[in-house]
């Protein structure tokens, strides 16, 4: 599978490197990308990261963009001129930047979490937190689609001729 799924916690050791959780170097190794392109998430005290997928995503989408549009301008400077490309050793470990983990609020652990074609790196407690409110949006997003079909449902169900009144 070649999707980035689950979450691990990590300790940074002493000389501030951390391992990529073995299932994400797999993904990394098969996308080709060399290292690991890393940037400030832009909705969240996290770090977005990822590989030649996650770059041709954010290509893409800055591609319907105009391409001297002040929108794309700040995106790419958002996406492209906070990013860092770090090197992954041979034991499959980083070293996270000052920069980085100040804006992902990180000292001596990390959660690597999967988000299919990118993994975003966090602040073991912040992305409890998250992780809660996110649990707490889908199930209120649930019982509206629940409610929705259902009532698409009950339309089904009345006749033709009732629903033309």
């Amino acid at each position: 599978m070649n999707r980035f799924v689950s979450n691990f916690t990590n300790k940074l050791d002493s000389k501030g490197r951390v391992s990529i959780p073995a299932s994400f170097r797999a993904v990394l190794a098969a996308d080709g990308f060399e290292g690991l392109y890393v940037h400030p998430a832009l909705d969240a005290p996290a770090l977005d990261a990822g590989g030649n997928v996650l770059l041709n995503e954010i290509d893409a989408f800055l591609s319907t963009l105009s391409p001297y549009s002040d929108e794309r301008d700040q995106l790419s400077t958002a996406l492209f001129g906070t990013s860092e490309i770090l090197k992954v050793d041979p034991e499959g470990r980083v070293i996270l930047t000052d920069s980085v983990k100040v804006h992902a609020g990180i000292a001596d652990s990390v959660t690597f979490v999967g988000l299919g074609h990118k993994f975003q790196i966090w602040e073991p407690e912040r992305f409890r937190a998250h992780l809660e409110e996110a649990r707490t949006k889908v199930r209120d997003l649930k019982k509206v689609l629940g409610n929705r079909v259902m009532e698409q449902r009950s339309m089904q169900d009345i006749s033709p001729g009732v629903r033309g009144r």
